[in-house]
């Protein structure tokens, strides 16, 4: 078996990056990877410009507190003023141009209004209140480097300077399909010994999430001859295909049997709980990866393993997760021989509370935890005592 450390290593030497890429609207950008830098051709903000509603005034007007000065102009965000008369004020509010002329904005709070005059209760600073133009960005930086995933403030920061459309990456695609004769879709009646089949609705949420364009092939039944043909066209229409079940060692786990008769497998097996019978392999062109059945398995292993590959497959530049130290609120004394990735909540004290029931079907434990404590092959913890945690905010789409 591979640790969990040499097989996201070695998952990720194998992962080539898209090379297709086409121009998108900015608002169909999101999730998507930028194939290359941009840069801005305006200076952000373009003038100085208040970060209030307040007075603009020149410092040396000012030479006490309670000082009366006319106001000469009214400047609202989006017009320019005239240059600040010598002995005058001018009323301002939040995002105009400070006029020439002015050193200080002071906020409304500290003025007193009284007709067309304004008393000023507070020394100013120079500087005061004034965001300098291009304090933001310069014309000619770079604002977004290549590789990066547009998420939300990326996109804002791209519209910021004015750019409407970007280069991206085309679409990663993602097949996957679900094997057990035991499952069944949810909205039918469940008959004795079936179960309704959450992986496939938590994995197609994952790769959906990840801005992956999915091929859901959905339930493949328990066979050989079915699972070949599933796989075959998997392999065919997607860069990347995705299973849960059948990678196991029972008569009826016939996904690893069928990569190794359609492609290859590279690798089988990982040490760690939950998730040990995870495979690695190529069918044609495709990258194939098959994740255990057990729902909480095949969760965490997609969050460790899958999300980073698939995000390298991308042309993501920033792959992995991080990982803090947090105080445990809880004891755990029965060490493993495999590593541990513990289902766990974040509480109001800062500490982490577990699950109490760790089990790989208690798919509950990852809608109620924050993340996974990490715990090295044969590691106890005492309450106090500080764990290596990798929040949910780091491993999901």
């Amino acid at each position: 078996m591979l640790s969990a450390d040499q097989l996201l290593d070695a998952l990720l030497e194998r992962a080539r990056g898209v090379t297709a890429s086409e121009t998108v609207a900015l608002t169909a950008a999101l999730g998507r990877v930028l194939t290359a830098p941009q840069t801005s051709a305006i200076t952000v903000p373009p003038l100085d410009n208040s970060a209030m509603d307040g007075y603009a005034v020149r410092v040396a007007d000012v030479v006490a507190a309670g000082v009366r000065l006319p106001v000469s102009q009214r400047i609202l965000a989006g017009a320019v003023g005239a240059p600040l008369q010598l002995g005058t004020a001018a009323r301002i509010f939040t995002g105009a141009p400070v006029p020439s002329g002015a050193d200080a904005v002071l906020m409304q709070e500290d003025c007193t209004a009284e007709g067309e005059s304004v008393v000023i209760n507070k020394l100013p600073r120079r500087g005061e209140n004034i965001r300098r133009a291009g304090e933001d960005i310069e014309a000619g930086a770079q604002v977004l480097a290549a590789g990066t995933r547009l998420g939300a403030a990326e996109m804002g920061l791209a519209a910021s300077v004015g750019l409407d459309e970007l280069p991206v990456f085309k679409r990663l695609k993602v097949a996957c399909f679900f094997t057990g004769d035991e499952l069944v879709t949810p909205g039918t009646s469940l008959q004795p010994g079936q179960i309704y089949n959450s992986n496939r609705y938590t994995l197609t949420g994952l790769v959906n999430g990840l801005g992956c364009e999915l091929i859901d092939l959905g339930i493949v039944p328990d066979t050989l001859d079915a699972t070949e043909a599933a796989l075959a066209r998997a392999a065919r229409e997607a860069d990347v295909v995705i299973t849960s079940g059948g990678v196991s060692v029972g008569e009826a786990d016939y996904v690893k049997a069928a990569v190794e008769k359609l492609g290859r497998v590279e690798m089988w097996k990982v040490a760690m709980r939950p998730g040990k019978p995870l495979v690695y392999g190529r069918v044609g062109e495709a990258d194939f990866i098959g994740l255990p059945g057990n729902p909480v398995s095949a969760f965490v292993t997609f969050c460790l393993f899958v999300r980073p590959f698939l995000l390298k497959r991308m042309g993501a530049a920033d792959v992995l997760y991080r990982a803090f130290a947090v105080q445990a609120d809880f004891a755990w004394s029965k060490p493993g021989a495999r590593r541990e990735f513990l289902r766990a909540q974040l509480q109001p004290s800062g500490r982490l509370a577990l699950f109490p029931n760790q089990g790989s079907g208690v798919l509950t434990s990852c809608a109620w935890s924050d993340g996974l404590v990490d715990l090295a092959i044969g590691q106890t913890v005492q309450p106090g005592d500080w764990v290596r945690f990798i929040p949910f905010s780091e491993l999901l789409p």
